[in-house]
């Protein structure tokens, strides 16, 4: 009669420690999604401060490339004419 008594008090103490397990679980699973949408709003930060730099600083140079040259053809061209 006694082990009838004491098994469900052996099964109990595994359902109580299976109910935390799981708010665990479920607390990391939001915390992990919570992680995610800050790493992807980081990750779009990144991208468009690329975005910013190649469009304020590498085409203005590329352009600069282009343009001198014409400059100079210009100018000699205006001052040899004289």
């Amino acid at each position: 009669m006694q082990i009838i008594e004491n098994q469900p008090e052996d099964i109990q103490p595994q359902i109580k420690e299976q109910a935390p397990a799981a708010a665990s679980l479920e607390a990391m699973s939001q915390r992990i999604e919570q992680i995610y949408v800050s790493v992807e709003k980081t990750r779009k930060y990144f991208m468009w401060t690329l975005i910013i730099t190649v469009v304020t600083i590498v085409l203005p140079l590329i352009a600069l490339i282009i343009i001198i040259p014409i400059v100079f053809r210009t100018y000699s061209s205006a001052l040899g004419g004289l």
